[in-house]
């Protein structure tokens, strides 16, 4: 989405959230100027169980998990606000396929707060879309997510430090063996990234095949550490 585009659509949402009257998103409440109301808000499925610190999969103790330790991922970490359960799961799909651009700030604020006692990296850079799937949508979800919180944090985003160079077939519905495969190659990088500590950002993590494949491009720039920053994590 051009900058012009981004603005349009900012300021829509801005103008609407001054003139229109709001209801709740998911249960019709006035909620004012949110998209969610109070108790809705509460009730999100945060990701809060002991979980393996290198997938954000649940592990007894917070030890890592035994795929990460078979099959370490491309990337050191990961952090996610919440499971990728009902009504997060519907917030997200009303974002992507429904431009319901107003939820974006309460999950960006969410991901945001997750991550003020984590390690800060260096450079925060969105999941990419391909130019034809980005064509199709109108607007890159991970982008719009990770401008609100780049400034929340005060890290510097990188809007072009990687692109999706294969049009590949939609996750959803594949089988998860052949996640990986659907995406080998599909991502490259032309920053030099020597000694940096790099936060991927992306909407929803469920094999974390697209953020293992980006890391292997980031790596191959000299990235120090890759850190995956998702807004929900898969569970099953």
């Amino acid at each position: 989405m051009s900058n012009y585009s981004g603005a349009i659509l900012n300021g829509c949402a801005y103008f609407n959230r001054l003139v229109l009257p709001h209801d709740c998103l998911l249960c019709g409440a006035p909620s004012g100027g949110d998209p969610l109301c109070p108790a809705c808000h509460a009730d999100l499925p945060w990701h809060r169980t002991p979980q393996c610190p290198r997938c954000a999969l649940p592990t007894p103790a917070g030890e890592t998990c035994g795929h990460c330790l078979r099959h370490p991922p491309a990337f050191d970490r990961t952090l996610a606000a919440f499971a990728y359960e009902f009504p997060l799961d519907a917030l997200i799909q009303a974002l992507k396929y429904g431009h319901q651009l107003a939820i974006l700030a309460p999950l960006a604020a969410a991901l945001s707060q997750r991550a003020q006692d984590r390690p800060r990296p260096d450079i925060l850079i969105a999941m990419p879309l391909h130019p034809l799937r980005l064509r199709e949508r109108g607007f890159n979800q991970a982008l719009e997510l990770a401008k609100i919180v780049a400034r929340k944090l005060d890290i510097p985003l990188l809007p072009h430090g990687a692109e999706r160079i294969r049009a590949t077939a939609p996750q959803v519905g594949l089988p998860w063996k052949a996640r990986t495969g659907n995406l080998r190659g599909a991502f490259a990088c032309s920053l030099d990234l020597h000694g940096k500590h790099v936060a991927i950002l992306d909407d929803v993590m469920t094999t974390g095949a697209s953020l293992h494949e980006l890391a292997l491009a980031l790596h191959r720039q000299g990235a120090r550490e890759i850190s995956a920053w998702v807004v929900a994590r898969t569970l099953k």
